[in-house]
């Protein structure tokens, strides 16, 4: 399940906007999961596999305190994380119930997640920072998820921010949100990101050199002929 710490280093070394660009080529447009903005500024990209979660709509007779106690719960499915997954919640977008505080999320952690992505939102946010969990989320609220949300499952196929995720898609999150990889793109993405991203930074080199963008981005012929001499002087 756990990813191989060289791909997880390439990875990280290609942005979410390079990633959607890529994926849109191989057309696969819906991939940026809506509403999963950092919980604090500063939060560094990170890549793992998809530990999937799944919430439906509160229904009276099983949205209760009670239900956090039973084997189908957010405490087991947290419990069956393995390490390095980074953990994406469909909440549905619910915003005034939060599904976790901070003593799932510091189990998280000692579990060895690498993150929580979700389209809801948090609950005892002060807490959750606390623990140092990387979040990803749309926001905060005082209520428990039982108030609006059923917790029904995990490690099935979800909806998360109105994208398809599922489980061992691969997930890479940085300032912008968060991108799912669908896992049978991964080694096309492995082969073809990071020289998009090499190509990126020496277009912006010659921005900096007050080339013009005519002709530079996207590039013709003669700048591609120019590139191509430089990359073959790199190597």
């Amino acid at each position: 399940m756990s990813l191989d710490p060289e791909v997880v280093r390439t990875l990280k070394g290609v942005s979410t906007a390079t990633l959607t660009t890529i994926l849109l080529k191989k057309g696969l447009r819906n991939v940026w999961l809506r509403g999963t903005k950092p919980i604090r500024p500063g939060q560094p990209r990170l890549v793992g596999r998809a530990f999937t979660l799944r919430f439906v709509p509160a229904r009276e007779d099983l949205a209760t305190p009670e239900s956090w106690s039973k084997p189908i719960s957010t405490r087991g499915a947290i419990e069956a994380m393995p390490d390095g997954v980074i953990a994406v919640a469909d909440a549905m977008g619910v915003l005034d119930a939060g599904i976790f505080g901070d003593i799932l999320c510091a189990r998280m952690v000692r579990r060895g997640v690498v993150a929580l992505i979700t389209d809801g939102v948090m609950r005892d946010v002060e807490g959750v920072l606390g623990t140092g969990l990387p979040i990803w989320c749309d926001g905060a609220a005082a209520p428990p998820s039982v108030a609006g949300l059923t917790f029904v499952g995990w490690q099935e196929p979800i909806a998360c921010g109105g994208v398809a995720v599922f489980p061992d898609d691969v997930i890479v999150v940085d300032q912008d949100g968060a991108v799912v990889i669908p896992a049978a793109y991964l080694d096309v993405i492995l082969a073809e990101a990071p020289e998009q991203e090499r190509m990126e930074a020496w277009i912006m080199a010659e921005v900096d050199k007050d080339v013009p963008l005519p002709g530079l981005y996207p590039m013709n012929a003669e700048t591609r002929a120019r590139y191509d001499a430089w990359k073959s002087n790199q190597t």
